[in-house]
């Protein structure tokens, strides 16, 4: 009995022993793997420090990132405040600059290299601040009008100037009966805001022209952009002179900025003529007007009108085209062969506009190379006699650019320019010539 009792006692203690020894082994060895950080016991102990200069660091970056919180809130302030109007004075200086093939600005040229430029301006970022037009400044358009073909064409001119417009807008028309007629009862019925009115009779202006012999197809009307520093009021400084076969595809306003560009005596903004009219290698025999090398389009020009004045401008291409006319007995392209003999002997007076301005569709042209993307496109000229029918790689597309404006509703222009101080008559009363209002007309068709 004894025997089996230190058996079982035996058997029990190797169990314990095979039960225990690994449970210890493993509490010993897993014990090696954790070690136990003191705590500091003083401010002095370099593990604190370590922690306090992190705190600092972390502080130090919170702080850098208010910083820059700040400015950047400073700087969307400043960009929300309306810009300012750049003084006129000082944008114009008064050196006088020498008489060189072209004055050129920073936007001027033509071909290949111009369309690059502005193929790749929307990427590039320039810290040169650019001139703004103050969202409320009024931008002057002249227009010459005559007969119900021009006023057809006027009208699709008139929409594509208004539909991407963001300034009020006063147009100055010089208009036959037939012409004013159309145009009053359009703009009384569109009741556009922000657009003023002017007609001038271009009956009274004829004999002001009518001696010069003209053999284009615009006729005696062709002439009379040369008489605008007479006509338009004498108080009015700049305008935009546009031919009624043009189509805006951009805001007329970033045209208008231009302005603040002319140095020295520019008084015209004109883009180079992108055929080899000028150059007199079209045909046989064929005989241009003088020009300073290819010569300048007068479809879009941007007039000077107080410098014009100042430098005597009438009394300028009057003499030139006498001159002229001895030898050439008569004007092929009407103002624009006078317009380009009075720079060919004042260069001087020019300020080359880029070519998107004046994206000429007329034969044997070389616009193509103005533009490489849609996104290019500023201003569109059917400057050639075949107007739509025009052979031109990208014609229908043009064709359809032009087609959308002729069938736009008018009525749908009628929008106000939010932030500008309203204007309590809408052309009801803004329809005036020089000298007075039109009385009422009856509307037309407003979809016209």
């Amino acid at each position: 009995m004894l025997g089996m009792c230190r058996g079982r006692r035996k058997f029990v203690a190797a169990s314990l022993a095979l039960i225990f020894i690994p449970a210890l082994t493993w509490l010993y060895l897993s014990s090696a793997n954790f070690t136990v950080k003191p705590l500091p016991l003083s401010p002095l102990d370099p593990q604190s420090s370590v922690l306090i200069g992190a705190a600092a660091e972390h502080q130090d970056l919170e702080l850098r990132l208010q910083d820059v919180e700040e400015h950047n809130h400073a700087l969307r302030r400043e960009i929300s405040l309306p810009p300012r109007v750049p003084n006129h004075s000082s944008h114009h200086s008064n050196s006088r600059q020498g008489n060189h093939l072209h004055t050129h600005s920073t936007e001027e040229g033509t071909g290949d290299s111009e369309a690059k430029k502005g193929a790749t301006s929307s990427n590039s970022s320039d810290c040169v601040p650019q001139p703004v037009v103050n969202k409320c400044e009024t931008i002057h358009i002249a227009i010459v009008c005559a007969g119900y073909n021009a006023s057809r064409d006027v009208v699709t001119l008139v929409k594509s100037v208004l539909f991407h417009r963001r300034n009020p807008l006063h147009f100055h028309f010089i208009t036959d009966s037939i012409a004013r007629k159309i145009l009053a009862d359009l703009f009384h019925t569109w009741m556009v805001p922000a657009v003023h009115v002017n007609f001038y009779d271009a009956d009274e202006l004829k004999s002001e022209v009518s001696w010069i012999p003209n053999k284009h197809y615009s006729g005696i009307y062709g002439l009379m952009k040369l008489v605008l520093t007479k006509t338009l009021p004498s108080d009015l400084q700049k305008v935009i002179v546009l031919d009624t076969d043009i189509t805006f595809a951009t805001d007329i306003a970033e045209l208008w900025v231009v302005f603040h560009k002319f140095k020295g005596q520019q008084v015209l903004g004109l883009v180079e003529n992108q055929s080899d009219w000028y150059l007199g290698n079209l045909w046989k025999n064929h005989r241009p007007w003088p020009a300073l090398g290819r010569g300048f389009n007068t479809g879009v020009i941007l007039l000077l009108l107080d410098r014009l004045r100042k430098l005597k401008w009438e009394q300028m291409w009057r003499l030139t085209a006498e001159r002229e006319l001895m030898s050439m007995l008569s004007t092929s392209l009407a103002d624009q062969d006078i317009f380009n003999a009075v720079i060919k002997q004042n260069p001087f007076l020019v300020h080359q506009l880029p070519c998107f301005w004046n994206v000429q569709l007329s034969d044997h042209t070389r616009s193509e190379k103005c533009y490489k993307d849609v996104s290019d496109l500023k201003v569109i000229h059917w400057n050639s006699p075949k107007k739509l029918r025009v052979k031109n790689k990208h014609v229908e597309f043009f064709r359809n650019l032009y087609l959308t404006f002729l069938e736009y509703d008018g009525n749908l222009l009628r929008r106000e320019l939010f932030g500008c101080p309203s204007e309590t008559d809408h052309n009801s009363e803004n329809t005036s010539d020089a000298r007075g209002h039109l009385p009422a007309v009856p509307a037309i068709r407003s979809g016209l």
